[in-house]
């Protein structure tokens, strides 16, 4: 469960950023551990993302079987519906493989 707090400027727009460069998943098709950075950005609305809440759903995807693409867009529909932004992008930066690093990025509003 992601937890949010309301925000303490909402009338204003102002890009809030959180960067998470330890987060783990597994590749479905070879079953190896893959590593990214992840980045958050976005300008709240009404309520912002609480770090701890965040940090514990990340952890969730340690044993997940799942590829780069849809590891950003689902944690971009969760987040999203967590806190209802104006505005959220996820970027997510794979350590290389095979010579070949990817960022893949999803984008809301």
């Amino acid at each position: 469960m992601i937890e949010t707090f309301p925000n303490p400027n909402p009338a204003r727009d102002y890009v809030i950023e959180h960067i998470a460069s330890e987060f783990t998943s597994v590749c479905p098709k070879t079953g190896h551990p893959d590593f990214a950075t992840i980045v958050v950005r976005y300008v709240a609305d009404r309520a912002c993302l609480e770090l701890k809440s965040l940090k514990l759903y990340y952890q969730d995807y340690r044993n997940r079987g799942i590829f780069y693409e849809a590891v950003t867009n689902k944690i971009l529909d969760d987040l999203v519906a967590a806190c209802q932004p104006r505005w959220m992008e996820i970027e997510t930066q794979w350590t290389g493989r095979g010579g070949i690093r990817s960022v893949i990025k999803a984008r809301h509003g």
